[in-house]
């Protein structure tokens, strides 16, 4: 619904989000969901970090790795958002964080090029922004998926301690679960 109304330009940008906000029917409303869902999802995901470094779950190296990618996707999409409305604070953030590219040796200039579009941050990186923070989120979808059958093969670090001969089989049981909880979660957002 947001993106009907983005314009991916650095001359509309900003523009075109005070006109979600002012002009379009429950613009404001659809704009702050998104804003503070991506909070929330953020404070939840802190929350099943902290439980899982509580209970150990990091010794699972493949489903901690796999959550840790879903972190980083998150934090990568999280600061492509904060970049699209083109403000002063947009501007200055997309500049400063990814120059931090540039301190990679031998390759770092060329990549914070490539990032860019050009030789400094501007319309291309705009429009890269746009697509990517559009796109990122259907991968973290991907890992999340990846991520769960990672848990499912391994079982999850629980506080009791309940062993295999106590556990219930992947499917149908935690299968039908997680794609009837797919479902409500779509139907909601």
């Amino acid at each position: 619904f947001l993106a009907f109304h983005f314009s991916g330009d650095v001359e509309l940008s900003f523009s075109s989000v005070i006109h979600v906000t002012r002009d379009v029917e429950s613009g404001w409303f659809i704009r702050v969901l998104h804003s503070n869902g991506a909070s929330m999802f953020f404070m939840f995901m802190y929350a099943h970090i902290g439980r899982g470094i509580y209970y150990g779950s990091y010794c699972m190296s493949s489903t901690w790795m796999s959550g840790v990618s879903i972190f980083l996707l998150s934090m990568i999409t999280a600061f492509l958002g904060y970049v699209l409305p083109w403000g002063q604070m947009s501007f200055w953030a997309a500049t400063v964080i990814t120059n931090l590219l540039s301190a990679i040796p031998y390759v770092g200039v060329m990549l914070v090029e490539w990032v860019w579009g050009g030789y400094a941050v501007s319309n291309p990186t705009l429009t890269r922004f746009f697509a990517f923070h559009f796109i990122v989120p259907f991968v973290i979808v991907g890992v999340m998926v990846v991520h769960l059958v990672y848990l499912h093969e391994t079982g999850s670090s629980n506080p009791l301690g309940i062993g295999g001969w106590d556990s219930v089989s992947l499917h149908p049981m935690f299968s039908v679960s997680d794609v009837v909880g797919v479902f409500i979660s779509g139907f909601f957002l």
